[in-house]
């Protein structure tokens, strides 16, 4: 297809449209083919020696070789691609489905070169069990264990947190056989890995180019590696924003196709991270709905609307039914902290186009564009999609005079992915409608070819340069995942491990006093423990990520209280006690503290929620009496812990 002046983008674009069928075809190749590429790298990757990310360059100059053969490879075959339609010649089969397959496949290649290859010589993922990790990690254990809706932590409680995520990484644990902990690394470069994969096709079907599909993919894979990759099962939400406001100014606009397809986004989304899912459907698709029905005067974007709806809550009750009916049947109050917490990123106003990088450049390209196109309908979509992130971000910082937050710092990553897309649309409008409509006498043949070419060779460059740094961005990521210790006692540097290698013992201890894991309860303050075994939990070790239903600060007392009258008490009626409590007794206590000298006596902490401090957690030691577990319990040392276990 030749290129003219007169000629719009769409007209352009649709040499590579995709029909609704080769859409869903395209997304569930995509899809498939992107999840396995990554499961066989993650495999090939651990059959190689290579040296530690924190201890060696090696590894580094490998990513970068893997980022500069994917972007290199794949801009080739695009450059190509748009050659053909340029000369309007026919393309050979063979390098149609080779470019097609590269494209589609290119997202997982580029997970697997700046992620996967420096994270090979490590069991953990990013941050390995740090903070908010530990968590993710207990919660992907315990859906290992167990396939139901199971809490995280309690014995009996439906899961507060979505189990979309950590239930299809539990089975795949079970298909793999892996511990869930080990599990987090594959499932989580899969998992981000194929929402990339996925992009492509359902980008060439809204932009009906592949080239510009495939643009938007991996700048959106690498951002999204760059800002979030820590948090996958958010993450894997926050890349189809962007797609999800182009698709609204279709759905507002009466297709049908396009609200299944939103519907079911926030359906899966509020099985993922409910975060997104509220701030996705208030901010950006209902205020789309709500500014395209009153500027045109037409119930259609509500009649949608209802829709989406509609179908999106019917998919949340799969992940959410059973904690409502918990809810409903509750007799204790509810106490969330979840929203207490309010870093000094909350604080701000995201402006990635002001920032002297590739993607603000690209940033700053996107804002300009949008306001010079905004009467075009995808691109007022995709402009009242920022105005709502943006509002949503600064309600948070209002919020905080409730008491509580909406945790908008976490939004940064749309809006950065919002504006690059716009860059990218930009760049592809410029090379077709810019040049042509400047200098019309000079824009054809040969011309237009390196005129392409060069847009072509920035492009890449730009990218290559920017991914590039994606494993020293995340470097103190990764270096938790090669200094922390894994759940089979070791550091990934091969340096000594610390107190959590005694870890196994205690398993094997409790194991031989006939406790099975699947049905045994432990109060301690040792998360990676109960991150690295599925043992139920008798509280929770913070009031952040504690169930509501789980009655996090009655238990803490309850705790104190046991610790307080363990002074006063005999064994029996220490026994006694802890079976009086309403919920089940525990049926293992790990303390640190010295069976041969126990000074104080055995030690716990209880966490606090101290907010709006930040940190927003205080911990508290609480002292045991070693004299009641000397009947009734088998007590040991193992290492800096002491373990008791009812006999």
């Amino acid at each position: 297809m030749t290129e003219s002046p007169a000629m719009s983008p769409a007209m352009e674009y649709d040499a590579d449209r995709l029909s609704r069928r080769a859409s869903l075809v395209g997304i569930a190749a995509a899809a498939l083919g992107g999840g396995l590429i990554t499961l066989l790298g993650f495999f090939a990757f651990k059959t190689v020696s290579l040296p530690a990310f924190s201890t060696s360059m090696v590894t580094r100059a490998l990513s970068t070789t893997g980022t500069v053969l994917t972007v290199g490879l794949v801009g080739a075959l695009c450059v190509w691609w748009l050659f053909d339609e340029h000369n309007g010649t026919q393309r050979p089969r063979w390098r149609s489905w080779l470019t097609i397959a590269l494209c589609y496949i290119s997202p997982a290649l580029l997970t697997l070169a700046t992620i996967g290859l420096p994270l090979s010589a490590s069991r953990l993922w990013l941050d390995g069990v740090q903070v908010d990790q530990v968590f993710r990690t207990q919660f992907l254990t315990r859906a290992t264990e167990a396939s139901s809706y199971a809490d995280m932590n309690y014995e009996g409680l439906p899961t507060f947190y979505p189990l979309g995520w950590f239930w299809m990484g539990g089975r795949l644990a079970n298909l793999l056989n892996m511990p869930g902990w080990e599990v987090y690394q594959p499932w989580a470069l899969i998992s981000l890995a194929v929402a990339g994969c996925i992009l492509v096709p359902l980008w060439q079907r809204l932009v009906s180019s592949l080239p510009v599909a495939t643009a938007i993919a991996l700048t959106t894979t690498a951002v999204t590696l760059t800002l979030g990759a820590e948090e996958p099962y958010s993450a894997v939400l926050a890349m189809g924003v962007p797609a999800v406001a182009l698709l609204c100014s279709r759905a507002f606009d009466g297709s049908w196709f396009a609200t299944l397809a939103i519907a079911l986004y926030l359906g899966i989304s509020a099985c993922f991270y409910t975060l997104y899912t509220g701030a996705v459907s208030l901010t950006i698709v209902t205020l789309i709905a709500l500014v395209i029905g009153v500027s045109e005067r037409t119930w259609t974007p509500f009649v949608h609307l209802a829709a989406i709806a509609v179908g999106s809550l019917a998919i949340a009750a799969i992940a959410w039914a059973p904690y409502i009916a918990g809810v409903l049947q509750a007799t204790s109050p509810l106490e969330s902290a979840a929203q207490h917490y309010l870093p000094e990123e909350g604080t701000q106003i995201p402006a990635p186009f002001l920032s002297l990088s590739v993607i603000g450049m690209l940033s700053l390209i996107g804002l300009v564009y949008l306001v010079l196109r905004i009467d075009e309908p995808d691109l007022r979509s995709l402009s009242t999609a920022l105005v709502g992130t943006y509002l949503w971000t600064v309600a948070s910082m209002v919020m905080t005079l409730a008491g509580h937050t909406l945790l908008g710092f976490r939004l940064e990553i749309v809006v950065v992915l919002l504006f690059a897309t716009a860059g990218i649309l930009a760049l592809a409008d410029f090379r077709l409608m810019g040049l042509p409509s400047l200098y019309p006498a000079h824009m054809i043949g040969t011309t237009s070819k390196r005129v392409t070419v060069a847009f072509a060779i920035i492009l890449g460059m730009g990218g290559v340069y920017y991914a590039q740094q994606i494993p020293a961005t995340n470097e103190s990521a990764l270096d938790h995942a090669y200094t922390d210790t894994d759940g089979y006692g070791e550091r990934a540097d091969r340096y000594t491990s610390d107190s959590a290698a005694d870890y196994g013992k205690i398993r094997e201890f409790i194991d031989t006093q006939g406790h099975a894991a699947n049905d045994t309860v432990v109060l301690t303050d040792e998360k990676l423990f109960m991150a690295y075994n599925p043992y139920y939990g008798f509280n929770a070790f913070t009031s952040h990520y504690a169930n509501p239903l789980g009655e996090f600060t009655t238990r803490n007392l309850q705790i104190e209280d046991w610790a307080k009258g363990s002074w006063e008490q005999s064994p029996e009626e220490f026994a006694a006690s802890l079976d009086s409590s309403p919920w089940r007794a525990p049926d293992v206590l790990i303390f640190r503290g010295d069976v041969e000298e126990p000074g104080d006596g055995y030690k716990t902490h209880l966490a606090e929620d101290i907010y709006p401090n930040q940190p927003n957690v205080r911990y508290r030691a609480v002292f045991f009496n070693p004299e009641v577990f000397e009947k009734g319990w088998e007590t040991t040392q193992i290492g800096p812990f002491v373990v008791a276990a009812r006999t």
